[in-house]
């Protein structure tokens, strides 16, 4: 067995905010990411907006202000060069994966974005990892009408967790409701 293979998973719960729906005509404004059980292992970025589009309502989520980021933010190329490296750096005490809620949207935009803008994504060529809601309906049985973050968060003691909408609170928030699931907590 390789060095790497006994290394531990490092579950990176990533949470992006965006002015649009899908990358490429629209921004990933902010990326947050928190390493599950390892609070301590945290990563935040603005980015500068790479197009001229965007859907107010989107936008309004998050309350990022564009202009502000169009003068201050870094470019996606530094800012996810900076990602990409806080991820590999991660590779000497584990191994990283993907963690979010939902992996569909925030995964797009983070596989786009590495992609895009350093040539390959740190969590791998496909960007794939684990969704959370998918890994609850895994272990509880329920349906996925049951398989909210809020009914997680109530199943895992942590109902008084709150969700912000900036992408490194939620990224924390993501860390320790999948901790606390992975612990155990669950009401099952």
């Amino acid at each position: 067995m390789s060095e790497a293979t006994r290394l531990p998973e490092l579950y990176v719960a990533v949470d992006v905010e965006a002015d649009g729906p899908i990358p490429g005509p629209y921004s990933m404004l902010s990326l947050g990411m928190s390493v599950a059980g390892r609070p301590h292992l945290a990563f935040y970025t603005e980015l500068r907006p790479i197009s001229d589009e965007f859907v107010p309502e989107a936008l309004a989520v998050s309350g990022l202000d564009r202009d502000r980021l169009l003068r201050e933010a870094p470019a996606p190329q530094a800012a996810m060069a900076r990602a990409a490296q806080w991820v590999e750096r991660l590779r000497t005490t584990g191994r990283p994966v993907f963690l979010a809620a939902p992996a569909v949207w925030d995964g797009m935009f983070v596989h786009w974005y590495f992609v895009r803008f350093t040539g390959r994504s740190p969590f791998g060529a496909t960007g794939a990892g684990i969704d959370l809601r998918s890994y609850w309906m895994g272990r509880t049985g329920c349906e996925w009408r049951r398989s909210h973050k809020s009914t997680i968060k109530a199943a895992t003691g942590l109902k008084d967790l709150p969700h912000t909408h900036h992408a490194g609170e939620d990224a924390a928030e993501l860390a320790a409701v999948f901790d606390a699931v992975l612990k155990g907590r669950a009401g099952e």
